[in-house]
Order: C-alpha cells, then sequence, then structure tokens
C-alpha cells in the first residue's frame, strides 16, 4: 500500500492496492454474506490476550518496500514478546490478490478457519469486502473502535480515519497510518514552486522534459490524476457522489483538456511513462526530472537519509490542498485467528508502535494517533523527531482533500488508457 499505502493504501497504499475492483466487488455481491464471525469479548481486552496466546496472525501486507518489510519484522518481534502471539508476514504484491483469497475460500463453504487473519488494505478493497459482508464483525458490530488504544487514535481531527475513499468504516477495520500527498524538488534549480495545477503547467512549458509522472493504473500515477480532478471538477463536493457512465465524459472534459495541454511538455514528451513510484524517484535521483513526488510527505527526506536525493531536495503542496487518506488493518469474516489479529491491531496503533512507524529512520508514515491525547513524555517523544530536511511539517501541508469515490477512478482510468494508449 504507499501510503504511501499509501497510499495510498496502503501506502497506497500506499497504498498501492490495484484494485481489479469493480470487477471483484461485482462478483463479491453476487455471494450470500459468510456467516457473522464468533463474537469474541471486547469488554475484557486483558483476557483476550491470555485467550490468544500461542497463536499465529497472517498478516498479508504488500511488500514492496524494505523498510516496511523491516518495520512488521520489528512488529512481529515486539507481538511475540508481549503476547505470546506469532506474526507471520505474508508478504504481497497487490491487495486485490487478498480480496481474491477471501473470496474464492468463502465461494468455496469455507467461512470458517481462512487463510488471512489481518490485511493491509484501504480504499476498493476495502469497500469490496464491507459490501460483500466479509469483513469480521464481532456481535455483528465494528471491533476496531472498541480496542483499548482507538481512545487515542485521532476520529474527530482526520476524517480520512473513519471514512475510506467516502464509505464510513464503522469500525470495521483499525486505522495504521495516514498520508498526504506532496511534491518533491531541487531547490537548487527552482527558485519558485507551482502552487496549482495552472502554473505547474507553466512550469512545465518552460522546462520542458523535466516533469512526468507514474503511468495509471498506477497506484501514485492515478493518485496524481485525481489530484488534478479535484482542481478541474466544476464543483469537488460531486467526487463524494458516484459518477454515473452517462456523466463521465462531460465530467472528465477539463482534466483531460489540461492533460492534453500537459503532456507534449513531458519526459519523452509524454510518450512513455515511468512505471511506478520507485521509477520517478529514480529519474529525480538521476537528475532527468526536477520535480516529482510521493504519497508519504516524508519519503523525500528518507531518500536525502540514503543519499539517494541531493541534500537540496525540498516539498511544497499546492494551497488548496492535496489528496489525503488513510490504510488500514482489516480481519476478513472467516479468519482463522480474529481474536489474535485484534491484539495485534491494538498494538499497531499503539502509542510505541505509531512513534517508532513516524521516524523517518524507520519508515516515516505519519501517525493516526491525537498527539494531545498521549501522556506528556510521548508527545515529546514524537516532538523530538527528525522529520528530515524535506519533509513539510503538519501546519505546511495544507489543506487534506478527500479521496473521490471509486468510480470517478475507474473512470478516469479508462479514459486515460483510451485516449493515450488507445486501449
Amino acid at each position: 500500500m504507499s501510503s504511501n499505502f499509501p497510499t495510498s493504501a496502503c501506502k497506497s497504499a500506499h497504498f498501492r492496492t490495484r484494485p481489479t475492483a469493480s470487477g471483484v466487488a461485482a462478483a463479491l455481491l453476487m455471494l450470500a454474506a459468510a456467516p457473522a464471525a464468533n463474537a469474541a469479548s471486547l469488554a475484557d481486552f486483558d483476557a483476550l490476550v491470555a485467550q490468544t496466546e500461542g497463536q499465529t496472525v497472517f498478516f498479508h501486507a504488500w511488500s514492496g518496500d524494505p523498510t516496511i518489510n523491516a518495520y512488521i519484522d520489528w512488529a512481529g518481534d515486539e507481538i511475540e514478546a508481549r503476547f505470546g502471539i506469532e506474526l507471520e508476514h505474508v508478504r504481497v504484491t497487490d491487495t486485490s490478490d487478498v480480496v481474491g483469497i477471501v473470496l474464492a475460500e468463502t465461494a468455496a463453504g469455507r467461512d470458517s478457519g481462512g487463510s488471512v487473519d489481518l490485511v493491509w488494505i484501504n480504499g476498493e478493497n476495502f469497500i469490496a469486502l464491507k459490501e460483500a459482508g466479509l469483513l469480521f464483525a464481532p456481535d455483528d458490530d465494528g471491533w476496531a473502535d472498541r480496542l483499548p488504544n482507538w481512545n487515542f487514535v485521532d476520529d474527530e481531527g482526520n476524517p480520512s480515519l473513519t471514512v475510506d475513499f467516502t464509505v464510513p468504516v464503522e469500525g470495521l477495520q483499525a486505522p495504521w497510518g495516514t498520508v498526504q500527498f506532496s511534491f518533491y524538488y531541487d531547490a537548487n534549480l527552482i527558485a519558485e514552486t507551482p502552487d496549482n495545477p495552472l502554473a505547474l503547467l507553466d512550469w512545465a512549458r518552460s522546462n520542458p522534459g523535466r516533469f512526468t509522472y507514474p503511468q495509471p493504473p498506477n497506484f501514485l500515477g492515478s493518485t496524481f490524476l485525481k489530484l488534478l480532478l479535484a482542481y478541474t471538477v466544476d464543483d469537488r463536493s460531486r467526487l463524494a457522489e458516484p459518477l454515473e457512465a452517462a456523466d463521465a465524459d462531460d465530467a472528465l472534459e477539463p482534466l483531460f483538456a489540461y492533460l492534453d495541454e500537459l503532456h507534449p511538455h513531458l519526459w519523452r514528451s509524454g510518450r512513455t511513462f515511468p512505471a511506478n513510484q520507485a521509477a520517478l524517484r529514480q529519474l529525480f535521483a538521476d537528475g532527468e526530472i526536477e520535480i516529482g513526488f510521493a504519497n508519504n510527505p516524508a519519503e523525500a527526506s528518507g531518500a536525502v537519509a540514503r543519499d539517494e536525493f541531493p541534500a537540496s531536495t525540498r516539498s511544497f503542496v499546492f494551497d488548496d490542498g492535496m489528496i489525503a487518506n488513510s490504510h488500514f488493518l482489516a480481519i476478513p469474516a472467516n479468519a482463522n485467528a480474529p481474536e489474535a489479529a485484534m491484539v495485534v491491531a491494538n498494538f499497531l496503533m499503539s502509542p510505541v508502535a505509531q512513534l517508532r512507524k513516524q521516524d523517518p529512520a524507520v519508515w516515516g508514515d505519519f501517525t493516526v494517533l491525537d498527539i494531545e491525547a498521549l501522556d506528556d513524555a510521548t508527545q515529546a517523544a514524537f516532538g523530538a523527531l527528525d522529520l528530515g530536511v524535506a519533509t513539510l511539517g503538519p501546519s505546511e501541508l495544507g489543506p487534506a482533500i478527500s479521496e473521490p469515490h471509486t468510480s470517478w477512478l475507474e473512470a478516469i482510468e479508462a479514459q486515460w488508457a483510451a485516449r493515450y494508449q488507445g486501449g
């Protein structure tokens, strides 16, 4: 998921879930909902922890970033030491594949004892499982907002923690991290950064070949298109509602008119595009482009710290906001160890786990916690984190723009392929 799923989903994902979405969702909806999982007593969490000692949680999570994999390894060691639960990281390249596993198992009548206990998820994949009734719901209700560490979650200050791509979460997944799209650039080469899409277009005209974006449906490339959509749509509030197919051409015309203007000035004249986030980052590292972007505001600082980017790298955002979302942990309804998975999710939401995750030297994924709800020592520890020279502070990131309804992205990706690839 990059998040930086991240976004993304996450990651994001980060995230990085490449849903095959509408088709999978449609297939899921044709199935009868799985029987409700056995209710677990969340009223006595200590008893729940004792009950789950010795169990194994199979955690299906995107594995495309070594730093994230290392963090999950650390979490696994902590969880085993604290709770006696073994966390098995099942490495995933596409979260929609995990949705397919749950679909196949449920279709075959495997309503319990499934192979997925916990999955890193957001967006279309969460929506598909929720709408099909394939998410764990003890007592026919959400579980995440009944965990002890939910008390620290910034559910009032960050709406993306309770609404995932316009769909209410309702406690059916636990928030794990949050991201906001931002650009990075070399301050030794660019004196004045664009503060809106039109200024970016003007900059691209004056600096041909020095900007590009990953090819949709890559998650990061699609997120860039969603950002442009938010600035070109006639009414941004429309994005929270489904886009009817009959309205798609008119609604997306300003976006594609903008892209038609931009593409001739892109890297390789817009005839080809980098495949993904890593390829975009490499173009910037090699000096082929002067502006790049990421779903994780800390990514550029991490690259500077690893000597991949110049020390003069800095970040900027558009004045009227940037796409933001959160990524989550969900438990399928047919999970083999749902109680142990809740213990794992509670730990991953804990201040100690969130603090380590936000450290750019570890991962740099922004916390889901309300810092002011934490004790003084933990607040000080968060405040002492060195976010890096290229990371904007929370007050500099500007307004967060919510993810549009998934129907908008499906229409954008289909029209993008038809228009620029003859697909």
